[in-house]
């Protein structure tokens, strides 16, 4: 049957569903009736709460796992207390404060997404999930370094702050001053550039016969730049964090599925909550999924942050939490 509007819902019934889902939210067990007639609950009768608590069950948004047990909120009620009721509960300063440590962390965006991740999953209590943004870092300056012979190290620095190394196999009777000619060339001309875009910048030059590099020189350079796009392509769209928090670690092993979610999130001007069935794509067995997408200094969508944990997710603090990651997030893009 569908599910009432929560102005439907009398004042008393009302009151009576936000004590059952935020005791469940809170503590994991089904709330009776003698719960709710206690200090903090209702002023009415333990018979008078079990008629409205069998109301509410006959509405689909309560259920009673056992017969003498208290009642626990259905997905359906869920999603009328998350949309109608819910007071959300903004980060701590403190929260604040470690989230945006963590991120502005020095060192590659990867890096930051990983610990990001890691961090969502300590103050949820669920698993943190981060989508790589889907492209390359702009370069600010690439140096080729000699290390022995056949081999360099190439350090790329990009204009995000990030530093990553890799090493270079060179070709044999390289002349002297190639590696310093080619790393001149690099940081001068395709500064500000993806990686692929200086690649295209380059063979462009060369092709035309603007460029000033000779053969050996030219080789370094679509080398240098080589290494680091064959290695964008192979970075993992997808950061996990935290899986031992889940009832069912398994889920998570179809990580495919998990992206194709956080996909649907992309599109979404905000934080979104897929409450367990809800979500046909990500079939994990009473768990709920909070994602919100993350975008750049352009309004553009770059990636997705989450949590999944629980349908008894504490919604309240986690929904803000994942949206303040996401704006963080946002600016460290840029």
């Amino acid at each position: 049957m569908p599910t009432p509007p929560i102005t439907e819902l009398t004042t008393r019934a009302r009151d009576i569903f936000r004590l059952v889902v935020e005791g469940y939210l809170a503590t994991g067990v089904p709330v009776g009736s003698k719960t709710l007639a206690g200090p903090g609950g209702v002023s009415l009768s333990s018979a008078s709460i079990r008629s409205v608590l069998a109301d509410l069950e006959g509405l689909g948004l309560l259920a009673a796992p056992h017969t003498s047990a208290g009642r626990l909120p259905t997905e359906a009620g869920l999603r009328l207390f998350v949309d109608g009721i819910m007071q959300v509960a903004e980060p701590t300063a403190e929260e604040r404060q470690a989230i945006e440590r963590r991120i502005a962390a020095p060192g590659p965006i990867e890096a930051a997404l990983e610990a990001t991740s890691a961090l969502l999953s300590n103050l949820s209590s669920g698993a943190g999930v981060v989508m790589v943004p889907r492209r390359e870092p702009r370069l600010m300056h690439l140096q080729l370094v000699p290390l022995a012979p056949g081999r360099a190290l190439a350090v790329l620095v990009g204009e995000d702050g990030g530093i990553e190394n890799r090493v270079l196999e060179l070709p044999m009777g390289l002349p002297s001053g190639a590696l310093e000619e080619a790393s001149n060339y690099i940081s001068a001309h395709l500064g500000g550039r993806t990686l692929a875009q200086a690649a295209r910048a380059m063979r462009a030059e060369i092709a035309s016969g603007k460029s000033a590099l000779d053969a050996a020189s030219s080789d370094l350079v679509e080398r240098g730049l080589a290494v680091w796009s064959e290695d964008a392509t192979a970075r993992p769209v997808l950061i996990v964090r935290g899986q031992a928090n889940l009832l069912d670690e398994a889920a998570l092993t179809d990580l495919e599925r998990v992206r194709s979610l956080l996909d649907t999130a992309r599109e979404a001007q905000s934080t979104r909550i897929f409450i367990g069935s809800e979500n046909r794509l990500f079939a994990l067995s009473g768990s709920s999924v909070i994602a919100s997408p993350y975008r750049d200094r352009e309004g553009r969508v770059v990636g997705v942050v989450g949590v999944i944990g629980p349908t008894r997710l504490n919604y309240a603090r986690v929904v803000p939490m994942v949206d303040f990651t996401a704006q963080s997030l946002g600016k460290l893009i840029g």
